[in-house]
């Protein structure tokens, strides 16, 4: 029987066909750009201090003839002192050096909000300052919560209803929940509905993903995940701080966000489902159909009959991976040790990406050039990602990527605080290096394991990486109380990482390992792991089994996958 690649090669490469899928496909990933770091001026905290009796309308910042240093306790910032944000005095101080020290209060009667930035965020909505100060990131907490149930349940959902109605149901959902989201009465209300948002955007991600691997042949399926894909969210990353910059009430915001998701509606007619998904409905005619139709569009004259009856079928590689299960990524020594380590690799790599892209408020400057810069510097990394990962062995690019990202956080604490040029460019090389990072491991980490529980593996690394993006909002919370420790604590993640990523066997230019015993040993010696390679390389395999584990995707088993 031949493969579904042999099967439609007649199509050619990079036709008008491939090519509208390409962009179309990669249009419906700009959202995701910007809806889980909207957090970033959605929940910003600005300036503020408690409500004074009979002064409500004095903010820090402001000319007033009130002596504020009469009102509001000092505390110590740093190397500096600042106004007390989440207490005042109960009566007046007074100017006398003999007067005892007043008592103090929490701010009983809520905050006043400095506006210069912005007219309203979610923190001013609904002060989520001082002891709520919490709610903050937690609720972008939430908004990933809801991107790892969906991952769980959107994937089944694709491999039941099909790719293109998981892909516009997810846009759907997104696209409605946020609009009743600028009704929220309450937090409460704006989390629940952001988990909600969360379980779309994932969805739409990963039905976009797979679509995209399943209708593109073997050629455009690489430049489509890593510039298709990749550059696109970044496309949409960018927009963030520039809607941001001329609008600065969330909710106008948030409209101005969502509105333009609308416009994917007429997609559905250009978007077709996926022919190998058809195929194992034993949907032959409609696979057909469509396959027929990208022929046209190409100006080639399809070969009468393209599937028969036993092509509806599973293909032994396929039967033979459902007799696997998620036991059998610990059930030997090798394939239990890259599994603990890659699950470490991702979660601290997701970590290093969300804490440094929440982080932006918190940089010096303006924030809204320094996350514009942070997101036009993610196109950068993808080509330069795209160009190491076919000239560079993977285990020192990740581990260079890794150490780059850590190493530069531990230097910050180094640098004067009057150095802000310096400061945040070293926090925008890295965010790079951490960008990278999040690109390099999934390729990385698709060659370690074996064809049998490939799927599974990626599925469940990802997993991992999603609890360390709910744990990322609170490195980004904890710069606000201590820059040191929360660059010290990511850098040295990021570092240990890195050193931990040596470990890993070398994959660039060895075949894919089709069984749990072909796996290499991790070895910490390098030309031990160029023994193995060397050892593993003499067993045969087909030019057919290596494309078909390289290009034989199922959602279920990739739900996770994708930044």
């Amino acid at each position: 029987m031949q493969s579904y690649d042999e099967a439609i090669a007649f199509l050619g490469e990079w036709g008008p066909y491939q090519r509208t899928i390409f962009l179309f496909l990669s249009l419906t990933v700009v959202p995701n750009g910007y809806t889980a770091l909207s957090m970033v001026f959605l929940a910003d905290i600005p300036q503020h201090h408690c409500r004074l009796p009979n002064s409500s309308n004095v903010t820090i910042g402001e000319t007033s003839f009130l002596n504020l240093s009469l009102l509001l306790p000092v505390e110590e910032v740093g190397d500096g002192q600042m106004y007390s944000k989440c207490t005042r005095y109960k009566t007046q101080m007074k100017d006398s050096l003999n007067d005892t020290m007043p008592e103090i209060e929490p701010c009983i009667d809520g905050w006043v909000y400095n506006t210069d930035r912005y007219t309203s965020t979610i923190v001013t909505e609904w002060d989520l300052v001082c002891d709520n100060g919490w709610k903050g990131p937690f609720t972008t907490s939430v908004f990933f919560l809801g991107i790892l149930c969906g991952s769980i349940i959107s994937g089944q959902l694709s491999d039941r209803y099909g790719r293109k109605v998981v892909l516009f149901g997810g846009i759907a959902l997104q696209t409605i929940l946020n609009l009743i989201q600028l009704t929220s009465q309450s937090w409460e209300m704006f989390c629940v509905l952001y988990f909600f948002v969360g379980v779309g955007d994932t969805a739409n991600y990963v039905a976009a993903f797979v679509l995209g691997m399943e209708l593109l042949g073997k050629s455009e399926r690489i430049a489509y995940t890593a510039l298709g894909m990749c550059t696109f969210y970044a496309f949409g990353y960018m927009l963030l701080p520039l809607c941001a910059y001329y609008i600065r009430d969330w909710r106008m915001l948030l409209l101005t966000l969502t509105l333009p998701e609308i416009l994917y509606v007429p997609l559905w007619l250009y978007i077709p489902e996926s022919p190998r998904w058809l195929l194992t409905q034993s949907r032959v005619e409609q696979a057909e159909a469509i396959l027929k139709d990208a022929a046209r569009k190409n100006g080639i004259t399809h070969p009468g009959v393209i599937f028969d009856a036993t092509d509806s079928s599973m293909d032994p590689l396929d039967r033979n991976r459902h007799e696997h299960n998620y036991l059998d990524l610990i059930i030997t020594a090798d394939i239990r040790n890259v599994t603990i380590l890659s699950f470490f690799l991702w979660m601290t790599g997701t970590i290093g990406y969300y804490g440094l892209s929440l982080n932006t408020p918190n940089m010096r400057g303006d924030p809204y050039i320094n996350c514009f810069i942070s997101a036009a510097s993610e196109l950068l990394v993808y080509v330069i990602v795209w160009w190491l990962m076919q000239t560079s062995p993977r285990r020192i690019t990740t581990a260079c990527m890794f150490i780059l990202s850590g190493g530069v956080l531990l230097l910050v604490q180094f640098v004067p605080s009057t150095l802000q040029i310096v400061i945040t460019l070293l926090l925008i090389i890295g965010k790079s290096g951490a960008t990278a990072v999040y690109t390099i491991i999934y390729i990385f980490t698709s060659e370690l394991y074996p064809t049998v529980v490939r799927n599974m593996g990626l599925g469940a690394c990802s997993m991992a990486s999603r609890v360390g993006s709910i744990i990322s909002p609170y490195f980004a919370y904890l710069v606000t109380y201590s820059e040191i420790l929360a660059f010290v604590l990511m850098g040295s993640l990021m570092v240990t990482a890195g050193l931990l990523s040596l470990l890993l066997p070398e994959t660039r230019d060895q075949p894919l390992p089709e069984t749990i015993q072909q796996m290499q040993p991790m070895s910490c010696c390098y030309g031990s792991v160029k023994g193995h390679c060397c050892k593993i390389s003499s067993f045969q395999t087909t030019a057919q089994q290596t494309s078909q584990s390289q290009g034989d995707i199922t959602s279920s088993d990739i739900s996770t996958a994708g930044l």
